[in-house]
């Protein structure tokens, strides 16, 4: 498999492949706006970087912080019952 370069311009079949991920995932991260795409002509076009920031440890960090929050909150909660 070749690298992302972050100029080039991926469809979301070529994405898809890079990610290794399903259609439906990429669907979903489309729609909420995770993954930013431009439609041109009716297909998703998506920059390199765009797919490199999604794979970035920042992304993935933040991630894990929100995790542990949701996680420390519902923990606080239960207690109380």
């Amino acid at each position: 498999m070749t690298s992302i370069h972050p100029e080039n311009v991926y469809t979301t079949q070529e994405a898809q492949d890079y990610l290794k991920i399903s259609m439906s995932t990429m669907k979903r991260l489309l729609k909420k706006g995770i993954l930013r795409a431009n439609k041109i002509g009716g297909q998703y076009r998506i920059l390199g970087r765009e797919l490199l920031r999604l794979v970035s440890p920042e992304i993935e960090e933040h991630a894990v912080r929100v995790y542990q929050k949701v996680k420390r909150k519902t923990k606080a909660t239960i207690e109380h019952w």
